[in-house]
């Protein structure tokens, strides 16, 4: 009688897929597994069809003088997934690290990974005066005084499309710094006036899914960090710090968005950090 039961309850559930993993939520239509630190997606029974968003760590602001905005962290999403019956290891990249006050470099975001299926790109550094420029990322950094913002550098994974873009060139002459790139728009560049150049603004595609999960920033993820400006320090966008101007730090990106630090305009300062990164996978209540 006891296996027959099984059976019964066996047959019932055949053709669904089980999953576990990360912080679960949930709205009308689909299941959200949140992954804001390290950890694993696990899929048994039989294949899961699902949507998966990737972003990486953001680079930090640039330090010294006329510091470039940190570029966003690369965003990977891919649609309709098919996720077959496996163990999925989830590694969240952690924003880069401004230097101490009165040191001069930054550091580039690092890349975040959904087991070999995807890798976003870390966003680059932003620039400084007289040194190292503005660093190639997932999205660029914004640069410095005569150089160009960085470029920007696609992830990897099939049925992804990547959503990065450059950081904005700084201005010679001028006390300013161009803004880190956004995932939605290029950082823009430092400009006459000493003005500083803005992060790029992150996407608001998936404003539905921030809603849900509690996540992003006013429903965009990977906004680029400002540039700093002795008249007017570039803005902060869609979890990116806002660039700074004489007497004041650079702001960091938010954490688990991807954004970008801002840049600072004087070396005893400090340059804000960039954001770390984020992994959600979406599916339908329906298809377990």
């Amino acid at each position: 009688m006891a296996g027959f039961l099984n059976a019964i309850v066996g047959s019932a559930f055949a053709g669904k897929p089980v999953v576990t993993g990360g912080t679960l939520t949930s709205d009308a239509t689909f299941f959200y597994r949140t992954f804001t630190g390290n950890g694993t997606l696990g899929v048994t029974g039989v294949a899961l069809t699902a949507d998966v968003l990737v972003i990486a760590g953001a680079g930090s602001g640039g330090g010294q003088y006329e510091g470039g905005g940190g570029g966003a962290g690369g965003v990977m999403y891919g649609s309709a997934l098919t996720i077959t019956t496996a163990t999925y290891a989830v590694a969240i990249g952690g924003g880069g690290a401004a230097s101490n006050a009165g040191t001069n470099g930054g550091t580039d975001g690092t890349e975040t990974t959904f087991a070999a299926l995807s890798t976003a790109k870390g966003g680059g550094r932003g620039g400084r005066f007289e040194g190292t420029g503005a660093q190639p990322g997932g999205s660029g950094g914004g640069a410095n005084q005569a150089q160009a913002g960085g470029a920007a550098s696609a992830g990897s994974g099939a049925g992804f499309t990547s959503y990065v873009n450059a950081g904005g060139n700084g201005l010679v002459g001028q006390a300013a710094g161009g803004g880190g790139g956004g995932s939605d728009a290029a950082g823009t560049a430092a400009s006459a006036t000493n003005v500083g150049g803005n992060g790029g603004q992150g996407k608001n595609t998936w404003s539905d899914w921030a809603t849900v999960t509690s996540t992003g920033v006013s429903g965009r993820y990977a906004g680029g960090g400002g540039g700093a400006g002795t008249a007017t320090a570039g803005t902060a966008t869609a979890g990116g710090g806002a660039g700074a101007i004489g007497g004041t730090a650079g702001t960091n990106g938010t954490a688990n968005t991807g954004g970008g630090g801002g840049g600072i305009r004087e070396a005893a300062l400090k340059a804000g950090n960039g954001g770390s990164g984020i992994v959600i996978v979406r599916y339908l209540k329906t298809a377990v």
